[in-house]
């Protein structure tokens, strides 16, 4: 086994932040920021969802043991791994058909070998060697042992099905273009909206396996016409719905003839 020189955190390997009295937004902050996803945990009536299920470096059950109290409805906005990483450990999770979340690839924490994956330029991060955690969750943990597994049972998801807590609704939204799979979950009663990686305030990315630039714009044409308040995304700080169609409308530009 390979060992790092990286250093084992000193406190929680998760980070919680409560956005209101039902909903907490969990990152990890010890992750680079490319994979630096957000897990998504509501606290509904009869059940909790939970989007996404961050990088798989640290065990969710062992961490944030809450996550699996109240059979939650487990939703992977795609199969990248910084979203499904954690997946196999709860009994059942729900995708949208079209990613390989049955035989995902291994993955990586090096950038290099990550990026050659994915498709993307290791370059535009500065360095292909560079390590995508700064310490380890514990002190026998080998950066190369890392490999992304997939959940152990998938249910598939198509566009307009409902997700139903109980006190609220979710309708899932097909949104391809980041990947095939890619979709958001909307709550049509007060435009809530959970996004993953289909949109987020940073540089989209539209050149990886499995992305689609042509779908991508059919998305956010979609977008621009969604009556949305707010959105939880799959990187970074929550942002309105003005946000949001500002973001979907400069990406229209960008890519207009592409």
């Amino acid at each position: 086994m390979t060992t790092s020189p990286l250093p084992v955190v000193d406190g929680p390997w998760f980070r919680t932040r409560a956005v209101d009295p039902a909903l907490d937004r969990i990152d990890e902050p010890h992750v680079h920021e490319l994979l630096q996803a957000n897990l998504w945990h509501l606290r509904g009536r009869d059940r909790d969802l939970i989007v996404d299920t961050g990088l798989g470096v640290a065990s969710l059950r062992q961490h944030l043991p809450r996550l699996f109290e109240r059979d939650p409805v487990v939703v992977l906005t795609h199969a990248h791994l910084d979203h499904m990483g954690g997946a196999h450990e709860f009994a059942c999770c729900w995708a949208h058909p079209g990613d390989p979340f049955d035989v995902p690839p291994r993955g990586s924490l090096q950038l290099g070998p990550l990026a050659e994956e994915l498709g993307i330029r290791a370059e535009a991060f500065g360095a292909s060697d560079l390590a995508l955690i700064d310490a380890l969750p514990r002190t026998d943990y080998a950066l190369d042992e890392y490999r992304l597994e997939p959940a152990a049972d998938i249910r598939w998801l198509q566009e307009g099905m409902r997700i139903d807590l109980g006190d609220r609704e979710f309708a899932v939204l097909h949104l391809p273009g980041h990947t095939e799979s890619s979709i958001g979950l909307y709550d049509e009663s007060d435009g809530t909206f959970f996004s993953g990686d289909v949109l987020y305030d940073d540089v989209l990315i539209d050149d990886c396996v499995g992305s689609d630039i042509s779908k991508y714009r059919t998305t956010m044409r979609r977008l621009t016409e969604l009556d949305v308040s707010v959105v939880n995304p799959g990187h970074g700080d929550r942002f309105d719905g003005t946000r949001m169609r500002e973001i979907a409308r400069a990406y229209l530009e960008k890519t207009r003839g592409g």
